[in-house]
C-alpha cells in the first residue's frame, strides 16, 4: 500500500487541495475565496499555503488590483499529482476497511 502524503493529509492542506483540484488545471483560486471555503484564518491559511508552495504542489501568484493585494493560488502540475496519489491511497485504506 502506498504511503499517504505528509504534505497534504494535514487536514487544512487537503481541503485547499481538493479545492485547487476541482478546477480546471490553469484557475487558481484568490486568497477570500480559498479562505471561506476552508474556514480558516489568514494568518493560518497563509502558512498552509506556504507549506503547500515550498513543497512544490501550489504556485502563487501576487499582484495588486487597484491598491489591494490580491494573492491567487494555483494547483501545480506535482501538485495535482501529489493529490491523485494521496487519493488513490485513502480510497485504498477504505476498501482495505470495506473488506473490498
Amino acid at each position: 500500500m502506498a504511503e499517504l502524503d505528509d504534505i497534504i493529509h494535514q487536514p487544512l492542506r487537503l481541503k485547499i487541495m481538493a479545492a485547487l483540484n476541482a478546477l480546471h488545471p490553469t484557475q487558481g483560486l484568490d486568497f477570500p475565496r480559498l479562505k471561506k471555503l476552508t474556514g480558516a484564518t489568514d494568518g493560518n491559511l497563509g502558512a498552509h499555503i506556504e507549506t503547500l508552495a515550498k513543497a512544490g504542489y501550489v504556485s502563487v501568484e501576487k499582484a495588486f488590483v487597484g491598491k489591494k493585494p490580491q494573492t491567487t493560488v494555483t494547483a501545480t502540475a506535482a501538485g495535482r499529482g501529489a493529490f491523485a496519489r494521496h487519493v488513490a491511497t485513502l480510497r485504498e485504506i477504505i476498501a482495505t476497511a470495506e473488506g473490498k
